[in-house]
């Protein structure tokens, strides 16, 4: 038996990640997932929670429309989110129903490639977190600071910032909802700490039968330009290696930040396709 292709490795963790957070409803030849608690929600596509042995899956206008009505009926977004390569013929479609399709190019670290060594600033280390680390709440909060400002350019957003976007975190349950998920391994989280103490950058990824992406990948404004971004990522990288993944693969959407990918070992995969400004997906 033949193993499957890279691509097919990534649709199929596009498959199992979200049946950790969400069930699966069907739709024909789309499937949407369905948060099982609060939180960000996820979003419709083909082939999820499919055998790869049921063959090529061809949309139809009608099952796209029961998709959007049914994430109408939830009050979560109309979103959509497939690898172009596997369903080439479903962004036509998507298109044609009124809802505007955008591209994020892939990327997958090379298994044979080691990682190199990052440097830091002086002082700063970076960590994987437990699920009762106090720092938390803040390093949940620094992708939010992070994406509000996209980017590598440095931003006014500090540690004030930090402050109250961490708070917020707490008090709509984010914080208690994000600590099974450490704790069982679904979810592993690791950021880069000033001297003090104080967060700069985070990322984050879920493991799924030797596959994941990694996401989420922010700094503090106030504290771009020195490579916390990439130093995180190889972090998670390696952490994900040491822990049985075989396959690490990330989507980006700036060339400068690809630049970077590159330069860490990892190398083009295909092209994830999704509805221009839908939320990030609910990781």
């Amino acid at each position: 038996m033949s193993q499957p292709s890279l691509r097919e490795r990534i649709e199929q963790y596009y498959a199992a990640v979200p049946l950790l957070f969400a069930e699966a409803e069907e739709f024909d030849s789309l499937c949407l997932f369905v948060r099982k608690e609060t939180g960000a929600p996820f979003y419709g596509g083909p082939y999820h929670a499919r055998p790869a042995s049921a063959g090529a899956v061809t949309a139809t206008a009608a099952d796209i429309a029961r998709v959007r009505a049914r994430q109408r009926e939830l009050g979560v977004p109309e979103a959509f989110e497939w690898l172009a390569e596997v369903t080439p013929s479903l962004r036509a479609r998507i298109e044609a129903a009124g809802l505007p399709v955008m591209e994020r190019p892939l990327m997958t670290l090379d298994p044979h490639r080691p990682l190199p060594p990052q440097s830091l600033p002086p002082g700063v280390t970076i960590r994987v977190l437990e699920a009762d680390d106090p720092a938390l709440p803040a390093v949940l909060a620094i992708p939010q600071l992070a994406f509000a400002a996209e980017g590598t350019a440095l931003g006014s957003a500090g540690c004030a910032e930090l402050a109250v976007a961490a708070e917020k975190l707490t008090a709509d349950g984010t914080v208690a909802m994000t600590r099974p998920f450490l704790r069982s391994g679904h979810k592993t989280l690791a950021a880069a700490f000033a001297p003090d103490g104080t967060p700069l950058a985070a990322g984050h990824y879920h493991p799924a039968h030797g596959i994941t992406e990694i996401g989420g990948i922010g700094t503090l404004p106030t504290a771009r330009r020195q490579g916390l971004g990439a130093a995180v990522m190889a972090a998670l990288a390696t952490h994900a290696r040491d822990h049985g993944v075989h396959t690490v693969f990330l989507a980006y959407a700036q060339e400068a930040v690809a630049r970077i990918y590159a330069r860490l070992g990892f190398r083009p995969a295909g092209t994830t396709l999704l509805i221009a400004n839908q939320p990030a997906r609910g990781q």
